[in-house]
């Protein structure tokens, strides 16, 4: 299988500072079956920084809480390991308050998560503050297309 073939990749968020509050680009799920939402961070001071999915009416639409849990799995350790380990399904993720890199997934079924009877059909994410300027994330979005195309249309645009 050959990710770029099979499915699409969408930089939610470039590597940023969690001193403030992040919200990720919203990316529309509209022809698509599944996401996945990589969070990649680096604590260079412990925090416990949370992680939330919205939903989302459109692109550029304000996001409000999903409707049905997603499935979560986490890397604490990412020096030490690289094992994913299965949390339970929420929607959102706190990481452990300590100095490591982190990986968070977060597996998105939209008929299960979303709202789509009104149109709540795009997805974002929030990374809380840690007021720590060294500790960074980023995001990354996995689209498995419903039909596949040699170039699936844009996710950020409805």
């Amino acid at each position: 299988m050959n990710i770029t073939q099979n499915f699409k990749l969408v930089q939610g968020v470039k590597p940023t500072t969690t001193n403030a509050q992040i919200t990720t680009d919203v990316v529309s799920l509209k022809i698509y079956k599944k996401v996945w939402i990589v969070v990649e961070l680096t604590q260079a001071v412990g925090h416990a920084t949370v992680i939330t999915l919205n939903q989302n009416a459109s692109v550029g639409g304000a996001g409000k809480a999903l409707t049905g849990d997603v499935l979560i799995w986490a890397n604490e350790d990412t020096a030490a390991t690289d094992t994913l380990v299965r949390k339970t399904d929420a929607k959102s993720y706190t990481v452990a308050n300590d100095v490591k890199g982190k990986t968070v997934v977060f597996e998105v079924d939209p008929s299960i998560a979303l709202d789509l009877t009104n149109d709540y059909d795009c997805i974002s994410a929030v990374i809380g503050a840690s007021s720590q300027v060294t500790n960074l994330a980023s995001v990354t979005y996995i689209l498995e297309p419903r039909y596949l195309q040699a170039t699936p249309p844009s996710a950020i645009v409805d």
